[in-house]
């Protein structure tokens, strides 16, 4: 009798493990990465929408002299009684801001004022804003902050998995695969369409999205936010943001009636008067704090902003060591961190980076859907 040669069973290899990982974590995060992707998409065009609706946001500029940030303050008090006033905001073209907020108790108001006349034009709640809505939605999943915001941040984790291994296992093994694999057949059936649609448009749009996908984390998770300053500046530490206070001890010290603010707001004009980005002026809510303007060169984006610090009893500068400083101070690795937000929506690269981020972000919110409708389609292949 012959011998029957024992049948060798097939190991199953890196990339079936992969596939399968791919699967179970895309099942698992999908509805949340469909949700951020949405939201994401409403978010990508928030200021472009909002001045094109809201005609109060603008003051032609005109030949007249501009109310001072403390008597913009006072006007606005009146709306708001019994609220403090966070920092008044200056743009050419646009209606001065009072901005109102505080987290204990919790309030975000925004005092829209004619920095010539002092008329007011608006005094909104931000909580009963949409975009304001779709924001505290698309951050912590209308939960608190501290719950919402961890679940969203892994399964955006979880996300960036997914694209790495969507990459590993959508690469072709031959030229010819090669070929299949960088077009969808729109002329295909349904189910072919809906799987090019997920691994064509998700390899596309993979090499944007997870910039946007990583950036977010670097919100979410503060040890992901050392890591990579630590990554980009070589090793070193991230130096902790803390409150600049004024010298309440001081023997010149001035009164607050003094308006501190303004002399520093006029003096700040006054060297630049060509200037046509934006100040935001903080007014100190008692004797200890410190005056801070911050001069943003493009209101467009954050990261490029000069944050300066000043002793409101002496005006003397107070020069501080975090990274929200004058921005010829900050290092590279101070600079990626600044422009994470602004990376995130795509402001970095101005329209054209919203509309790739808008793009970017309406293709991953469909990678769940898709990707369920080829996983139901397989299971409905196999012999029962």
């Amino acid at each position: 009798m012959c011998a029957t040669k024992p049948v060798k069973k097939k190991i199953k290899g890196f990339k079936y493990w992969t596939g399968r990982l791919h699967l179970w974590l895309g099942l698992a995060s999908g509805i949340f990465v469909c949700f951020l992707g949405i939201t994401g998409c409403i978010l990508a065009f928030e200021r472009e929408i909002e001045d094109a609706v809201q005609t109060y946001r603008f003051t032609a500029s005109q030949n007249k002299a501009i109310l001072p940030p403390t008597t913009l303050k006072a006007i606005a008090d009146k709306q708001l009684p019994n609220k403090k006033a966070h920092s008044v905001n200056y743009q050419p073209g646009k209606s001065a801001q009072v901005v109102y907020y505080h987290d204990q108790p919790g309030y975000y108001y925004i005092v829209f004022v004619n920095q010539y006349t002092g008329e007011v034009l608006k005094v909104k709640n931000m909580d009963d804003d949409f975009f304001r809505i779709i924001i505290m939605g698309h951050y912590y999943l209308w939960l608190p902050p501290e719950i919402g915001q961890p679940i969203l941040t892994t399964a955006t984790m979880i996300f960036v998995f997914l694209l790495i291994s969507g990459l590993i296992l959508w690469w072709p093994k031959s030229k010819a695969a090669r070929k299949q694999r960088f077009t969808v057949k729109l002329k295909s059936k349904w189910r072919r369409l809906n799987y090019d649609l997920h691994n064509v448009l998700g390899f596309y749009m993979t090499f944007i999205v997870i910039f946007i996908a990583l950036s977010g984390m670097v919100m979410g998770f503060q040890w992901f936010a050392k890591s990579v300053y630590w990554v980009s500046s070589g090793g070193e530490t991230m130096t902790v943001f803390e409150e600049t206070y004024s010298d309440t001890t001081s023997t010149s010290k001035l009164s607050l009636n003094a308006k501190a603010a303004d002399k520093l707001w006029e003096r700040f004009v006054k060297e630049d008067p060509t200037f046509t980005g934006s100040y935001d002026v903080h007014i100190p809510e008692d004797e200890k704090g410190a005056i801070e303007i911050a001069k943003n060169p493009d209101p467009t984006t954050y990261w490029k902003a000069d944050y300066r610090y000043f002793d409101q009893h002496t005006l003397q500068e107070i020069e501080v060591k975090h990274m929200y400083g004058k921005f010829a101070n900050t290092s590279t690795a101070d600079k990626i961190t600044r422009m994470n937000y602004d990376l995130h929506i795509g402001a970095v690269l101005g329209l054209p980076g919203k509309i790739l981020a808008f793009v970017a972000s309406l293709i991953a919110a469909s990678m769940p859907i898709t990707g369920v409708i080829i996983w139901i389609g397989r299971k409905k292949k196999k012999p029962r």
